[in-house]
């Protein structure tokens, strides 16, 4: 791997980690259209490292509140922070099982360009949907562990390449009734604990295997996709309460439908 491609497949990365517009969708373009190589478990390792580092230091208070009463909730002491601790927790199990269960599945028959095109559009349209039409008048501190379930079963539905995890966790609050800078907020802190698991599986993984690691790119990897990933939060945030969701559905439609032109 050149430096242009660790820095290019890092941006596109930590750019499209958080936004709903799918990350897949948009990694498989340089290798279809530049016919770039894998980029390899390093490297996969690397760039869950710079979103996971940009996410918790943007919402490292709450992180650290969650965090310290989570804790305190293990010894009989429980507030509204630990509440949602929990919540969190129990929204990651059915992600965390279906990448379990499913990934193998998904590796062997999701990832071609038909079905990550599909499911771009498919998927972009029902947040549109959500957008447009739910009441999004519930506040994060409101939820029930009913809604942080449905919203969990939602996230694991992201193993669809295309899909795009945040963009279906969104979706899913704000069909519950969430507003969408607390759908947005919730799905920012839900992916910590799938970063976790996810980089930590592939670390496992690269631990496992006898091919040495070039470091250049990892570093490059882990500093590039922190800083992108960084930036898109705070930019995603302010768009999001100005403007919606619209901008985004409109780039998914765009994005699958130059998918379809380009494989068919």
């Amino acid at each position: 791997m050149s430096t242009l491609e660790a820095i290019i497949l890092a941006l596109i990365q930590g750019f499209t980690e958080f936004l709903p517009i799918s990350s897949s969708a948009h990694l498989i373009l340089p290798s279809q259209l530049f016919g770039w190589e894998d980029q390899g478990l390093a490297f996969d390792v690397a760039v869950h490292v710079g979103t996971l580092l940009a996410v918790v230091l943007y919402f490292r208070q709450e992180v650290g509140e969650l965090l310290v009463n989570w804790v305190a909730s293990l010894r009989g002491r429980h507030n509204a922070h630990s509440r949602l601790a929990w919540l969190i927790i129990w929204g990651t199990i059915p992600a965390g099982l279906a990448g379990l269960l499913g990934s193998d599945l998904v590796e062997n028959f999701g990832r071609s360009a038909l079905v990550i095109a599909t499911s771009t559009i498919v998927f972009g349209l029902l947040l549109w949907f959500a957008d447009a039409r739910a009441s999004q008048q519930q506040q994060l501190e409101q939820l029930t562990f009913k809604q942080v379930m449905i919203i969990g079963a939602m996230q694991a539905l992201a193993l669809i390449p295309g899909t795009s995890r945040s963009g279906i966790t969104m979706t899913a609050g704000m069909l519950l009734g969430l507003t969408k800078t607390d759908a947005a907020r919730f799905s920012f802190l839900l992916s910590i604990p799938i970063i976790i698991m996810a980089g930590g599986y592939q670390g496992l993984k690269l631990v496992q295997q006898a091919e040495p690691v070039a470091w250049l790119p990892v570093i490059i990897g882990v500093l590039t996709s922190f800083v992108a990933a960084y930036v898109c939060i705070h930019v995603f945030l302010q768009v999001i309460s100005r403007m919606g969701m619209l901008p985004f559905v409109i780039y998914r439609l765009a994005l699958g439908t130059f998918l379809f032109i380009l494989f068919i």
